[in-house]
């Protein structure tokens, strides 16, 4: 039998950096609390200096030579870290992208419906991927599905404009519809209401 395959899994990122008796170099360049330079210092010297000020030594910059460490409170640094990272994924936004599905025959009715889902996606600051079907015989006449995603485009022109021109990819003709920058939450709501 064969041995099995064992997939690492994602494991969490596990913190290098050095603290404290943690750093084994032997001399460290020591910059103060306050940010001002003390001077290249032996590793144990610079270790009765930091607990002397009840605080850490951190090594910042392994790769120096000799290591800069720096004197401060690692777990208030830390937090501070971890505080920033968390506000930095707050502010990202994501854009997501929802499709329409569409054929070429489509009647009036379901040519609204399939709209209003457009504006409504859009208003929501999401991208719209539009998606033509042909089947059959259909696929002779591409200009028909060209003609339509363009009368799709031209009817929620406000809200989106093209970012990708209509394609043809196989039995599908896919174009995508992108919001202004300038719409927000409430105009979408507004107009598909």
């Amino acid at each position: 039998m064969r041995p099995r395959r064992r997939f690492e899994q994602a494991r969490p990122q596990q913190d290098t950096t050095r603290i404290n008796e943690s750093i084994r170099v032997p001399r460290v360049r020591l910059v103060d609390s306050d940010g001002s330079q003390v001077g290249i210092k032996p590793t144990a010297e610079a270790l009765e200096y930091a607990y002397s000020k009840d605080l850490d030594l951190v090594e910042v910059a392994a790769g120096a030579d000799p290591p800069v460490a720096r004197i401060m409170d690692y777990g208030k640094y830390k937090y501070e870290q971890e505080q920033k990272a968390k506000t930095a994924r707050k502010h990202q936004s994501q854009i997501q992208v929802k499709e329409i599905k569409l054929r070429p025959k489509i009647g009036v009715h379901d040519y609204e419906t399939k709209k209003s889902h457009v504006l409504r996606f859009l208003g929501n600051r999401a991208k719209v991927k539009v998606t033509i079907m042909f089947r059959g015989r259909e696929q002779t006449h591409p200009e028909r599905g060209r003609d339509l995603l363009m009368r799709l485009a031209e009817d929620v022109k406000e809200l989106g404009s093209i970012e990708s021109p209509p394609i043809q990819d196989g039995r599908n003709m896919v174009m995508v519809l992108a919001p202004h920058r300038n719409v927000g939450r409430e105009v979408g709501v507004a107009q598909s209401a």
